[in-house]
């Protein structure tokens, strides 16, 4: 694997992206570009995105978005609004792509990652989409677990354990908290953004989710009619980490499937 940082404009400033490539020997061979979650980087991943790479035979981009990992933290007074994953989908990763020469990428995401690659998917051309616990509204389920995150930060070790990952905790942190937490962001939802998309989609959400409920992910099915449905039971919010295999197992299928049917 290799790493390294590319800068970009965004919201005003330049940010240097964190990223990481796999396999990027195979230059032939179609990429997988891994979106992480609310409070996700590069590291966090671990070795999923190495090993769904491996057994697919492709290449991997993994990157940390802006305020995340080793890419630049969002300044101390910077309050991301309601629409923060939109122009994450919409102004920073087309560029992210266009700077590290990705075309027709194939993509998965996790719950804000899976948001944003839905939203990516919707305007531009992708090879196949994973969605993992993919948020398209606001549920009262989410609401409430998020405010417990924050219970947590403040009264636990959780924020030792984030500096782990994140060269500012805080920024990843509070970024993402106080957007989800922001009453505004009730009335978010990205439905009906969604119904251009045109590859083929898996979408894959534990049974156990303490973030949301099956409607996000049968909500999409009921959108995009080439939605393929993964419910995996004994799986909370993070099925790369509490059901790896399974979740393997159901993206080499996926892919051998769809590798050369979307053209």
């Amino acid at each position: 694997m290799s790493a390294g940082f590319v800068s970009l404009p965004f919201d005003g400033r330049q940010v240097d992206i964190e990223h990481v490539w796999i396999n990027e020997e195979l230059a032939d061979a179609p990429t997988m570009v891994f979106l992480h979650e609310g409070l996700g980087s590069v590291s966090m991943w671990r070795d999923f995105p190495k090993r769904v790479c491996d057994r697919l035979r492709i290449r991997g981009l993994v990157y940390s978005r802006p305020g995340y990992g080793r890419s630049s933290p969002r300044p101390d007074d910077e309050r991301w609004l309601p629409d923060y994953q939109r122009r994450q989908a919409l102004e920073l990763l087309p560029a992210l792509l266009e700077a590290l020469d990705v075309q027709r990428p194939w993509m998965l995401g996790h719950s804000d990652g899976a948001s944003i690659a839905l939203m990516y998917a919707a305007r531009h051309d992708c090879g196949g989409l994973i969605v993992l616990a993919p948020h398209i509204m606001v549920e009262d389920i989410s609401v409430k677990s998020i405010a417990e995150a924050r219970d947590a930060y403040l009264n636990t070790d959780l924020r030792e354990r984030l500096g782990r990952h994140h060269d500012s905790p805080d920024s990843a942190f509070w970024g993402w908290n106080h957007a989800w937490l922001n009453p505004d962001f009730r009335s978010w939802n990205i439905s009906e953004d969604i119904t251009t998309i045109t590859c083929p989609l898996l979408a894959v959400q534990g049974l156990d989710d303490e973030y949301g409920t099956l409607d996000q992910i049968r909500g999409i099915a009921r959108r995009l009619p080439q939605t393929e449905l993964l419910e995996i039971p004994d799986c909370r919010h993070s099925p790369h980490k509490d059901q790896p295999q399974v979740l393997l197992d159901a993206c080499d299928d996926f892919y051998q499937q769809h590798q050369h049917a979307h053209t």
